[in-house]
C-alpha cells in the first residue's frame, strides 16, 4: 500500500470514530486537569504564602512558561493524532517555552550576584520537584496516551514523547503553586529534568502501546 493511501485509510478510520476526534482531544484535556489536580490537592497541596507570592513576578512566571508549554504541546499533539496534518506551526510553536525561560535565565543572571547563581539553581526543593511532577504528570500521560490510540498517528514514539511534554507542562503548573523555589534558574534546570522524564515514559508509551 503506498503512503497516500495508508495515511487516508488511517483518516478515515479516525474521522468514523464515535466523538470526533477535536472534541475527544478536549475532553481527555478537561478529564487530565482534573485528575492531575486531585493528586495535586491529595498530595502537597499548593504553598502556604500563595496568595503573597502571587504578587511576585518570579513566582508568576514559573506559570507562564508552564502553561505556554502545555498549550503548545497539546496543539501539537492534536496535529499529531491526525493522519496527514500539518504539523509545522505547531512544531514552531513548540520553540516559544524554552525561548521564554532562557530570556528569563539571562534576565536573573544580570539580576543576581554571580556568587549566587548556583545557590538560585540547586534551590531547596529539587528532589521534591524530580519527584512530584512526574507523580503529578503520570496520570494524565496515561490519558493523553489512550487518546493517541485513539487517533491514529503515524509518528507514535514522536506523539508520545510530545503527550509526555503535555503532561508534564500541565504537571509542572500545579507543582509551580507548591514550590518555594522561583528562581528561573531553578525552574530551567529541575523542572526541566522531570518533564523530560515524562517525555521519555510518553515515548516508550508510544513505542509499545500507540504504533499500529
Amino acid at each position: 500500500m503506498r503512503t497516500e493511501d495508508l495515511i487516508k485509510a488511517l483518516d478515515a478510520d479516525a474521522s468514523s470514530k464515535a466523538m470526533p476526534l477535536r472534541s475527544a482531544w478536549w475532553l481527555a484535556a478537561g478529564a487530565a486537569i482534573v485528575v492531575a489536580a486531585v493528586v495535586f490537592l491529595l498530595t502537597i497541596g499548593p504553598r502556604p504564602d500563595f496568595m503573597v507570592a502571587a504578587h511576585t513576578m518570579r513566582f508568576l512566571s514559573k506559570f507562564v512558561f508552564t502553561i505556554v508549554l502545555a498549550a503548545t504541546a497539546f496543539g501539537l499533539i492534536r496535529a499529531l493524532s491526525t493522519p496527514g496534518a500539518s504539523t509545522a506551526r505547531a512544531v514552531a510553536w513548540m520553540a516559544a517555552a524554552p525561548l521564554l525561560v532562557a530570556v528569563a535565565v539571562v534576565l536573573e543572571l544580570f539580576m543576581v550576584p554571580e556568587a549566587l547563581w548556583g545557590t538560585r539553581m540547586i534551590g531547596s526543593n529539587m528532589m521534591i520537584c524530580m519527584g512530584f511532577i512526574p507523580l503529578i504528570g503520570i496520570g494524565p500521560l496515561a490519558i493523553f496516551l489512550w487518546m493517541l490510540r485513539y487517533g491514529a498517528p503515524t509518528r507514535p514514539v514522536l506523539a508520545g514523547a510530545v503527550a509526555g511534554l503535555l503532561a508534564g507542562g500541565l504537571a509542572a503548573t500545579f507543582y509551580a503553586a507548591h514550590c518555594f523555589d522561583d528562581s528561573p534558574l531553578f525552574v530551567a534546570t529541575w523542572y526541566t529534568i522531570a518533564i523530560a522524564i515524562l517525555a521519555l515514559l510518553g515515548a516508550l508509551g508510544g513505542r509499545f502501546f500507540v504504533r499500529w
